[in-house]
């Protein structure tokens, strides 16, 4: 009978061994789970998981043989989702780099993966070649700052094969000392020819160069607690290096800062192109280069919303498009997909966007634990 009893602990005890590693080893295990009914998109778009188990998953890069890479914060971990068949699912969840400090931005070039922590960004060479046994990182650049306050980065190479690195501002609304905060910073691939490329910018998770014009444009948080509609988040433009975007003495288009403000005044800064929703945490953003999406998709820009966390009426937690004209001006600022908040709940918030090779959107979620793949089939 005891042998009997053994036994019978030691099958359930495998099952829960078994569970567990197909839970871990499937990424869209999750999708069941997860209540995708409950997101809206415009007609013929559909939506669905394209890696589960995914945890705290934030700003993404994808390689040129089609790997995704996810950045964290608070796991420390940074994945690769490989999609070697090409059917628009993650194949599997790998951990490449783990107990690093909020390495929320990741980057790729000449086969090297790039990851920017709180104060440096790291190297991991070959490392498609190596994903289930990852390199010891290079340090290419330990010269910004340690805060932890808007510490955690976005990171992208330019047109100019150099890597933008934004530093953020160390409070809600200051005037810091040292110049590198508040800023978006640039360096060449190997960490040499550290600068400022532009000022004013309180904080940015998320750029992109415009595939037409191959200017710069990026979101940026607005300062809290000036009210629930105010100031808004800002989507903005730098064609050229050395620009003041106005934090902390102005906010959105002309909005002065109570503390700050009378020191200069709005008409010194460059203006947002483009005012968001208050507090809608405007982080990842992309042009749509894809090739599947209708025409009037094209070039235009994704926007995710991570969601407001003070406001008395939530807001954000969704996809937003801005519409830019012949002209690329923006025309447009609307949903295109939303559903993760229900009430004042959220059960998701959307942190970057990234364009597939196959033409969809993937959507990371850091409270969801997962990536979504956002296709267009037509079908209504």
């Amino acid at each position: 009978m005891r042998h009997r009893s053994l036994v019978i602990l030691l099958t359930i005890a495998i099952s829960i061994v078994l569970a567990v590693f197909v839970l871990t080893s499937t990424p869209t295990a999750t999708a069941t789970a997860l209540p995708l009914d409950t997101i809206t998109l415009p007609p013929g778009f559909s939506i669905s998981v394209y890696a589960g188990n995914v945890t705290g998953a934030r700003s993404m890069t994808l390689s040129p043989d089609g790997t995704l890479f996810v950045g964290s914060r608070s796991p420390g971990a940074v994945y690769a989702i490989p999609d070697r068949d090409g059917n628009g699912v993650g194949d599997e969840v790998l951990v490449v780099a783990d107990g690093l400090n909020s390495p929320n931005g990741v980057a790729f070039l000449n086969g090297s993966l790039y990851v920017a922590e709180i104060g440096r960004v790291i190297r991991y060479d070959d490392i498609e070649a190596r994903l289930d046994d990852p390199p010891e990182p290079v340090v290419v650049s330990d010269d910004f700052p340690d805060e932890p306050i808007h510490g955690w980065k976005f990171i992208a190479f330019g047109p100019d094969g150099k890597l933008y690195v934004p530093v953020g501002a160390p409070c809600n609304a200051c005037n810091p000392e040292d110049e590198r905060f508040a800023t978006i910073m640039r360096m060449n691939p190997d960490g040499s020819d550290l600068e400022i490329f532009a000022r004013g910018i309180r904080n940015t998770v998320g750029f992109a160069w415009d595939p037409e014009t191959g200017v710069l444009w990026f979101t940026d948080n607005g300062r809290d607690w000036l009210g629930e509609d105010s100031p808004p988040d800002e989507l903005n433009r730098a064609p050229t290096a050395g620009l003041d975007f106005g934090f902390p003495y102005c906010h959105g288009t002309a909005i002065a800062d109570p503390e700050f403000g009378g020191e200069r005044s709005c008409s010194e800064f460059t203006p947002p192109v483009q005012e968001l929703g208050p507090h809608v945490a405007a982080l990842g953003m992309r042009f749509y280069t894809g090739e599947t999406f209708p025409e009037e998709y094209q070039n235009q820009i994704f926007i995710a919303e991570h969601g407001s966390w003070n406001r008395v009426v939530p807001i954000g937690y969704r996809v937003t498009l801005v519409r830019l004209d012949e002209n690329r001006k923006p025309v447009g600022y609307e949903v295109f997909a939303e559903g993760w908040l229900q009430g004042r709940e959220a059960w998701g918030r959307p942190v970057d966007v990234q364009v597939m090779p196959d033409g969809a959107l993937s959507v990371s979620d850091d409270t969801a634990n997962a990536v979504y793949r956002i296709a267009y089939t037509g079908e209504e």
